[in-house]
Protein backbone atom coordinates (compact mmCIF):
# COMPACT_ATOMS: atom_id res chain seq x y z
CA UNK A 1 0.00 0.00 0.00
CA UNK A 2 1.03 3.43 -0.61
CA UNK A 3 0.64 6.54 2.01
CA UNK A 4 1.08 8.89 -0.77
CA UNK A 5 -1.59 7.79 -2.59
CA UNK A 6 -4.88 8.59 -0.07
CA UNK A 7 -7.87 10.36 -1.95
CA UNK A 8 -9.00 13.13 0.62
CA UNK A 9 -12.55 13.79 -0.85
CA UNK A 10 -13.58 10.29 0.62
CA UNK A 11 -14.01 12.83 4.00
CA UNK A 12 -17.33 13.92 5.39
CA UNK A 13 -17.72 17.30 5.88
CA UNK A 14 -16.82 18.79 8.71
CA UNK A 15 -19.40 19.74 11.31
CA UNK A 16 -20.71 23.09 11.97
CA UNK A 17 -18.84 24.57 14.71
CA UNK A 18 -21.08 26.26 17.58
CA UNK A 19 -24.69 27.18 17.21
CA UNK A 20 -25.70 27.98 13.27
CA UNK A 21 -27.27 31.28 12.58
CA UNK A 22 -31.37 31.31 12.21
CA UNK A 23 -32.72 29.76 8.35
CA UNK A 24 -32.89 32.76 6.32
CA UNK A 25 -30.70 35.32 8.04
CA UNK A 26 -27.78 37.19 6.66
CA UNK A 27 -24.22 36.40 6.21
CA UNK A 28 -22.55 37.46 9.70
CA UNK A 29 -25.41 37.92 11.05
CA UNK A 30 -25.01 38.99 15.02
CA UNK A 31 -21.28 39.75 14.24
CA UNK A 32 -21.79 43.36 14.79
CA UNK A 33 -23.75 43.36 17.91
CA UNK A 34 -20.65 41.47 19.28
CA UNK A 35 -18.56 44.41 21.65
CA UNK A 36 -15.33 45.76 20.20
CA UNK A 37 -12.18 44.28 21.77
CA UNK A 38 -9.38 46.06 22.65
CA UNK A 39 -6.95 44.07 21.38
CA UNK A 40 -2.95 44.16 21.07
CA UNK A 41 -0.42 42.32 19.85
CA UNK A 42 1.40 40.10 22.79
CA UNK A 43 4.66 38.58 23.41
CA UNK A 44 4.34 35.39 24.76
CA UNK A 45 8.03 32.85 25.24
CA UNK A 46 7.21 28.89 24.06
CA UNK A 47 10.25 26.88 25.01
CA UNK A 48 12.98 25.50 25.78
CA UNK A 49 10.72 23.98 28.49
CA UNK A 50 7.70 23.40 27.00
CA UNK A 51 7.39 19.82 26.12
CA UNK A 52 6.53 20.71 22.32
CA UNK A 53 10.10 22.39 21.92
CA UNK A 54 11.48 19.20 23.02
CA UNK A 55 13.56 20.63 25.48
CA UNK A 56 16.34 22.59 23.28
CA UNK A 57 14.07 25.32 21.39
CA UNK A 58 12.65 28.85 22.72
CA UNK A 59 10.08 30.35 20.20
CA UNK A 60 9.74 33.89 21.35
CA UNK A 61 6.16 34.85 19.38
CA UNK A 62 4.25 37.77 18.86
CA UNK A 63 0.65 36.74 18.73
CA UNK A 64 -2.42 38.79 17.96
CA UNK A 65 -4.96 36.47 19.59
CA UNK A 66 -4.30 33.31 18.68
CA UNK A 67 -2.45 34.07 15.44
CA UNK A 68 1.11 34.24 15.00
CA UNK A 69 2.48 37.45 13.76
CA UNK A 70 6.09 37.33 13.87
CA UNK A 71 8.39 34.61 15.61
CA UNK A 72 12.11 34.26 16.48
CA UNK A 73 12.85 30.79 16.89
CA UNK A 74 16.21 30.25 18.78
CA UNK A 75 18.00 26.61 18.54
CA UNK A 76 20.55 27.21 20.83
CA UNK A 77 19.94 25.39 24.08
CA UNK A 78 22.09 21.89 23.43
CA UNK A 79 25.68 23.45 23.40
CA UNK A 80 27.71 20.60 22.56
CA UNK A 81 30.68 21.24 20.51
CA UNK A 82 31.28 18.67 18.20
CA UNK A 83 33.81 20.08 15.95
CA UNK A 84 35.81 21.53 19.20
CA UNK A 85 35.81 18.32 20.52
CA UNK A 86 36.65 16.26 17.04
CA UNK A 87 39.80 18.12 16.83
CA UNK A 88 41.47 16.59 19.97
CA UNK A 89 40.67 13.01 19.72
CA UNK A 90 42.14 10.53 16.96
CA UNK A 91 39.97 9.59 13.64
CA UNK A 92 38.48 6.57 15.52
CA UNK A 93 37.57 8.28 18.49
CA UNK A 94 35.48 10.74 16.78
CA UNK A 95 32.95 7.98 16.63
CA UNK A 96 31.12 7.91 19.70
CA UNK A 97 30.66 12.00 19.35
CA UNK A 98 29.17 11.43 15.81
CA UNK A 99 26.49 9.01 17.77
CA UNK A 100 25.41 12.03 19.65
CA UNK A 101 24.82 14.25 16.07
CA UNK A 102 21.32 12.72 15.80
CA UNK A 103 20.34 10.22 18.81
CA UNK A 104 17.81 8.65 16.95
CA UNK A 105 19.91 7.49 13.74
CA UNK A 106 23.24 7.37 15.01
CA UNK A 107 24.91 4.64 12.64
CA UNK A 108 23.85 6.77 9.74
CA UNK A 109 26.22 9.65 11.07
CA UNK A 110 28.84 6.86 11.94
CA UNK A 111 28.67 6.40 8.24
CA UNK A 112 28.75 9.79 6.81
CA UNK A 113 31.82 10.57 8.88
CA UNK A 114 33.76 7.39 7.85
CA UNK A 115 33.07 7.72 3.96
CA UNK A 116 34.77 11.38 4.42
CA UNK A 117 37.72 9.73 6.29
CA UNK A 118 37.58 6.94 3.54
CA UNK A 119 37.48 8.83 0.83
CA UNK A 120 40.68 11.15 1.89
CA UNK A 121 42.80 8.07 2.76
CA UNK A 122 41.66 6.54 -0.40
CA UNK A 123 40.18 3.39 1.07
CA UNK A 124 37.29 1.17 -0.49
CA UNK A 125 36.36 -0.93 1.95
CA UNK A 126 35.30 -4.47 1.74
CA UNK A 127 31.98 -5.62 -0.46
CA UNK A 128 30.16 -7.42 2.33
CA UNK A 129 30.88 -4.18 5.21
CA UNK A 130 29.32 -2.08 2.13
CA UNK A 131 26.04 -4.19 2.26
CA UNK A 132 25.81 -4.65 5.96
CA UNK A 133 26.11 -0.73 5.85
CA UNK A 134 23.42 -0.65 4.05
CA UNK A 135 21.42 -2.62 6.22
CA UNK A 136 22.10 -1.04 9.52
CA UNK A 137 21.69 2.71 7.97
CA UNK A 138 18.27 2.07 6.77
CA UNK A 139 17.56 0.09 10.21
CA UNK A 140 18.44 3.20 11.77
CA UNK A 141 16.15 5.58 9.54
CA UNK A 142 13.09 3.05 10.37
CA UNK A 143 13.64 4.46 13.59
CA UNK A 144 14.34 7.85 13.32
CA UNK A 145 11.00 8.20 11.00
CA UNK A 146 9.25 6.10 13.50
CA UNK A 147 9.86 8.29 16.68
CA UNK A 148 9.29 11.38 14.97
CA UNK A 149 5.51 9.84 13.27
CA UNK A 150 4.90 8.77 16.65
CA UNK A 151 6.24 11.92 18.83
CA UNK A 152 4.37 14.30 16.38
CA UNK A 153 0.77 12.29 16.39
CA UNK A 154 1.28 12.08 20.59
CA UNK A 155 1.55 15.98 20.63
CA UNK A 156 -1.72 16.08 18.69
CA UNK A 157 -3.25 13.98 21.11
CA UNK A 158 -2.49 10.61 19.27
CA UNK A 159 -0.85 8.46 22.10
CA UNK A 160 -1.95 5.18 20.90
CA UNK A 161 0.14 5.41 17.46
CA UNK A 162 3.26 6.92 19.95
CA UNK A 163 2.82 3.93 21.68
CA UNK A 164 2.87 1.48 18.85
CA UNK A 165 5.84 3.17 17.35
CA UNK A 166 7.70 3.36 20.67
CA UNK A 167 6.83 -0.90 19.94
CA UNK A 168 7.88 -1.27 16.75
CA UNK A 169 11.45 1.10 17.34
CA UNK A 170 11.67 -1.50 20.44
CA UNK A 171 11.91 -4.44 18.36
CA UNK A 172 14.49 -2.37 15.54
CA UNK A 173 16.22 -1.10 18.86
CA UNK A 174 17.03 -5.19 19.97
CA UNK A 175 17.54 -5.84 16.63
CA UNK A 176 20.76 -3.16 16.06
CA UNK A 177 21.81 -3.96 20.09
CA UNK A 178 22.51 -7.85 18.81
CA UNK A 179 24.48 -7.11 16.01
CA UNK A 180 26.23 -3.57 17.92
CA UNK A 181 25.99 -3.97 21.47
CA UNK A 182 24.22 -0.65 22.19
CA UNK A 183 20.47 0.71 21.37
CA UNK A 184 21.57 4.37 20.83
CA UNK A 185 25.56 5.17 21.26
CA UNK A 186 26.36 2.24 18.86
CA UNK A 187 30.06 3.40 17.69
CA UNK A 188 29.80 0.14 15.55
CA UNK A 189 31.31 1.47 12.17
CA UNK A 190 35.23 1.88 11.60
CA UNK A 191 37.35 3.61 9.11
CA UNK A 192 37.93 0.87 7.02
CA UNK A 193 34.93 -1.29 7.64
CA UNK A 194 32.94 -2.20 10.96
CA UNK A 195 33.65 -3.33 14.59
CA UNK A 196 32.09 -6.93 14.04
CA UNK A 197 30.03 -8.38 11.97
CA UNK A 198 26.52 -9.54 11.77
CA UNK A 199 25.67 -12.14 14.14
CA UNK A 200 23.96 -15.44 13.54
CA UNK A 201 20.40 -15.73 13.29
CA UNK A 202 20.61 -11.67 12.06
CA UNK A 203 18.45 -12.01 9.00
CA UNK A 204 15.70 -14.11 10.72
CA UNK A 205 15.28 -11.70 13.75
CA UNK A 206 15.62 -8.66 11.29
CA UNK A 207 12.39 -10.12 9.21
CA UNK A 208 10.50 -10.78 12.72
CA UNK A 209 11.31 -6.79 13.46
CA UNK A 210 10.03 -5.96 10.33
CA UNK A 211 7.10 -7.98 10.16
CA UNK A 212 5.78 -6.54 13.48
CA UNK A 213 6.76 -3.19 11.87
CA UNK A 214 4.60 -3.52 9.14
CA UNK A 215 1.74 -4.90 11.80
CA UNK A 216 2.23 -1.72 13.72
CA UNK A 217 2.18 0.94 10.34
CA UNK A 218 -1.08 -0.86 9.34
CA UNK A 219 -2.46 -0.17 12.41
CA UNK A 220 -0.66 3.59 13.03
CA UNK A 221 -2.30 4.21 9.05
CA UNK A 222 -6.01 2.98 10.02
CA UNK A 223 -5.38 5.39 13.30
CA UNK A 224 -4.10 8.76 11.21
CA UNK A 225 -4.35 8.99 7.50
CA UNK A 226 -7.76 9.51 7.35
CA UNK A 227 -8.72 10.88 11.11
CA UNK A 228 -10.62 13.81 10.51
CA UNK A 229 -8.93 15.46 13.95
CA UNK A 230 -5.12 14.51 12.44
CA UNK A 231 -6.26 15.80 8.92
CA UNK A 232 -7.67 19.01 10.08
CA UNK A 233 -4.89 19.88 11.88
CA UNK A 234 -1.63 19.32 9.77
CA UNK A 235 -3.24 19.50 5.81
CA UNK A 236 -2.52 23.21 4.96
CA UNK A 237 -0.24 23.87 7.65
CA UNK A 238 3.16 24.78 8.03
CA UNK A 239 3.28 24.92 3.75
CA UNK A 240 6.73 25.40 2.52
CA UNK A 241 6.91 25.55 -1.65
CA UNK A 242 9.31 23.93 -3.75
CA UNK A 243 10.83 27.16 -4.91
CA UNK A 244 11.31 28.19 -1.33
CA UNK A 245 12.39 24.68 -0.07
CA UNK A 246 15.14 25.09 -2.56
CA UNK A 247 16.19 28.28 -1.33
CA UNK A 248 16.57 27.28 1.57
CA UNK A 249 18.49 24.08 1.11
CA UNK A 250 15.74 21.67 1.91
CA UNK A 251 16.74 17.80 1.56
CA UNK A 252 15.58 14.55 2.57
CA UNK A 253 12.07 14.20 3.44
CA UNK A 254 10.83 17.67 4.20
CA UNK A 255 12.26 18.42 0.63
CA UNK A 256 10.70 15.77 -1.06
CA UNK A 257 7.42 16.53 0.80
CA UNK A 258 7.22 20.07 -0.82
CA UNK A 259 8.22 18.61 -4.61
CA UNK A 260 12.09 18.38 -4.66
CA UNK A 261 12.90 14.85 -6.53
CA UNK A 262 16.08 14.57 -4.79
CA UNK A 263 18.06 11.65 -3.06
CA UNK A 264 21.77 11.37 -2.08
CA UNK A 265 21.52 7.42 -2.45
CA UNK A 266 20.17 7.93 -6.43
CA UNK A 267 21.90 10.94 -7.21
CA UNK A 268 25.30 10.82 -6.00
CA UNK A 269 24.78 7.03 -4.92
CA UNK A 270 27.22 5.50 -2.90
CA UNK A 271 27.59 1.58 -1.52
CA UNK A 272 25.41 -0.75 -3.00
CA UNK A 273 21.89 1.21 -3.36
CA UNK A 274 22.44 1.06 -6.94
CA UNK A 275 21.78 -2.38 -7.32
CA UNK A 276 18.71 -2.58 -5.59
CA UNK A 277 15.40 -1.67 -6.37
CA UNK A 278 13.10 0.84 -4.18
CA UNK A 279 11.91 4.08 -5.00
CA UNK A 280 12.41 7.95 -3.69
CA UNK A 281 9.08 8.89 -2.63
CA UNK A 282 8.24 12.43 -3.69
CA UNK A 283 5.03 14.33 -2.33
CA UNK A 284 3.42 17.60 -4.10
CA UNK A 285 1.86 19.80 -1.15
CA UNK A 286 4.54 20.56 1.05
CA UNK A 287 2.47 20.82 4.45
CA UNK A 288 2.57 18.66 7.43
CA UNK A 289 -0.01 15.87 6.18
CA UNK A 290 2.25 15.14 3.15
CA UNK A 291 5.14 15.04 5.05
CA UNK A 292 4.13 12.20 7.64
CA UNK A 293 2.52 10.57 4.25
CA UNK A 294 6.15 10.51 2.69
CA UNK A 295 8.29 9.54 6.16
CA UNK A 296 5.34 6.66 6.20
CA UNK A 297 6.37 5.84 2.82
CA UNK A 298 10.31 5.93 3.20
CA UNK A 299 9.67 3.33 6.14
CA UNK A 300 8.36 1.03 3.48
CA UNK A 301 11.55 1.50 1.28
CA UNK A 302 13.55 1.19 3.84
CA UNK A 303 12.03 -2.48 4.70
CA UNK A 304 12.26 -3.06 0.45
CA UNK A 305 16.04 -2.37 0.88
CA UNK A 306 16.84 -4.41 4.09
CA UNK A 307 15.14 -7.11 3.20
CA UNK A 308 17.30 -7.43 -0.64
CA UNK A 309 20.44 -6.29 0.92
CA UNK A 310 20.02 -9.59 3.52
CA UNK A 311 19.22 -11.40 0.46
CA UNK A 312 22.12 -10.18 -1.61
CA UNK A 313 24.54 -10.52 0.85
CA UNK A 314 27.86 -11.78 0.03
CA UNK A 315 30.48 -13.06 2.22
CA UNK A 316 34.24 -11.71 3.23
CA UNK A 317 35.99 -9.29 5.32
CA UNK A 318 33.79 -6.39 7.23
CA UNK A 319 37.21 -4.67 7.50
CA UNK A 320 40.10 -3.68 5.23
CA UNK A 321 43.26 -5.12 5.33
CA UNK A 322 45.35 -2.68 5.92
CA UNK A 323 47.78 -2.44 9.30
CA UNK A 324 47.55 1.67 8.61
CA UNK A 325 44.30 2.05 9.10
CA UNK A 326 42.41 -1.04 10.56
CA UNK A 327 43.57 -2.71 13.59
CA UNK A 328 45.02 -6.72 13.27
CA UNK A 329 42.75 -9.34 15.10
CA UNK A 330 43.69 -9.62 18.07
CA UNK A 331 45.10 -13.45 17.84
CA UNK A 332 47.59 -12.43 15.95
CA UNK A 333 48.69 -9.28 18.27
CA UNK A 334 48.94 -11.95 20.69
CA UNK A 335 51.22 -14.20 18.71
CA UNK A 336 53.35 -11.73 15.80
CA UNK A 337 55.39 -9.22 16.78
CA UNK A 338 54.56 -7.64 13.04
CA UNK A 339 50.82 -7.49 14.63
CA UNK A 340 51.58 -6.20 18.23
CA UNK A 341 53.68 -3.39 16.40
CA UNK A 342 50.82 -2.46 13.91
CA UNK A 343 48.13 -2.87 16.52
CA UNK A 344 50.76 -0.29 19.00
CA UNK A 345 51.08 2.22 16.45
CA UNK A 346 47.35 2.79 15.53
CA UNK A 347 46.39 3.18 19.20
CA UNK A 348 49.68 5.24 19.98
CA UNK A 349 49.82 7.46 17.10
CA UNK A 350 46.08 6.80 15.39
CA UNK A 351 45.00 6.89 11.55
CA UNK A 352 47.63 9.09 9.82
CA UNK A 353 45.20 10.79 7.10
CA UNK A 354 46.76 12.31 4.33
CA UNK A 355 47.28 16.03 4.47
CA UNK A 356 44.22 17.64 2.43
CA UNK A 357 40.48 18.58 2.75
CA UNK A 358 37.16 16.30 1.76
CA UNK A 359 33.80 17.44 1.52
CA UNK A 360 31.74 14.01 2.00
CA UNK A 361 27.74 13.14 1.96
CA UNK A 362 25.24 11.02 2.70
CA UNK A 363 21.23 10.53 2.77
CA UNK A 364 20.64 10.67 6.62
CA UNK A 365 16.99 10.18 8.09
CA UNK A 366 16.21 14.35 7.82
CA UNK A 367 18.63 14.75 4.60
CA UNK A 368 21.45 15.18 3.25
CA UNK A 369 24.37 15.16 6.04
CA UNK A 370 27.96 16.26 5.23
CA UNK A 371 31.31 16.26 6.73
CA UNK A 372 33.80 18.44 5.82
CA UNK A 373 37.03 17.06 7.28
CA UNK A 374 40.71 18.99 7.04
CA UNK A 375 43.83 16.81 7.79
CA UNK A 376 47.50 17.95 8.46
CA UNK A 377 48.66 14.56 7.91
CA UNK A 378 48.49 13.61 11.63
CA UNK A 379 46.33 11.27 13.78
CA UNK A 380 43.86 13.46 14.32
CA UNK A 381 41.28 16.13 12.01
CA UNK A 382 43.00 19.22 12.30
CA UNK A 383 38.90 20.68 11.01
CA UNK A 384 35.69 18.32 11.47
CA UNK A 385 32.70 20.57 10.30
CA UNK A 386 29.35 18.67 10.10
CA UNK A 387 26.34 19.96 7.44
CA UNK A 388 23.43 18.63 9.48
CA UNK A 389 19.95 18.29 7.34
CA UNK A 390 18.29 20.17 10.72
CA UNK A 391 19.59 23.53 10.16
CA UNK A 392 17.95 24.70 6.98
CA UNK A 393 14.64 23.35 8.33
CA UNK A 394 15.08 25.20 11.16
CA UNK A 395 16.13 28.45 9.57
CA UNK A 396 12.87 27.95 7.82
CA UNK A 397 10.48 27.32 10.73
CA UNK A 398 9.58 31.06 11.72
CA UNK A 399 8.38 31.48 8.22
CA UNK A 400 6.67 28.17 8.27
CA UNK A 401 4.60 28.89 11.47
CA UNK A 402 3.93 32.81 11.05
CA UNK A 403 -0.12 33.30 9.80
CA UNK A 404 -1.15 29.88 11.60
CA UNK A 405 -2.12 29.85 14.85
CA UNK A 406 -0.89 29.37 18.10
CA UNK A 407 -1.69 25.37 18.05
CA UNK A 408 -0.05 25.15 14.89
CA UNK A 409 3.04 25.44 15.80
CA UNK A 410 3.08 22.00 17.35
CA UNK A 411 2.58 19.67 14.29
CA UNK A 412 4.50 22.10 12.04
CA UNK A 413 7.54 21.66 14.89
CA UNK A 414 7.01 18.21 14.91
CA UNK A 415 6.77 17.98 11.17
CA UNK A 416 10.48 19.14 10.95
CA UNK A 417 11.83 16.38 12.89
CA UNK A 418 14.56 18.82 14.65
CA UNK A 419 17.55 17.22 16.23
CA UNK A 420 19.07 19.34 18.76
CA UNK A 421 22.15 17.17 18.51
CA UNK A 422 22.87 18.03 15.15
CA UNK A 423 22.11 21.46 15.45
CA UNK A 424 24.84 22.60 17.75
CA UNK A 425 26.85 25.52 15.66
Amino acid sequence: MSYTDHPTHEFDEAPPLGDAPPAGAPAGAGLDDAPALDTRVMDLNMGPSHPAMHGTIRMVLKLDGEKVVGSDVQIGYLHRGFEKEAENVGWTQVFPYTDRLNYVSPLLNNIGYAMGVEKMLGVTIPERAQWIRVVMGELSRLTDHLTCVGASAMELGGFSAFLYFLRAREELYKLIETCTGARLTVAYVRVGGLAADLPPGFAENCERALAETERLMADVDRLLTRNRIFYDRTRGIGTVSRDKAVAMGWTGPCGRASGIDYDVRRDAPYYVYPQLDWDVVVGAAGDNYERYLVRMEEMVQSMRIVRQALKGMPAGPIIVNDPKVALPPKEEVYNTIEAMVNHFELIMAGIQVPAGEVYSYTEAANGELGFYIVSEGAGRPWKCRVRPPCIPLMSTVSEMVNGYMLPDIVPTFGSVNMVGGECDR
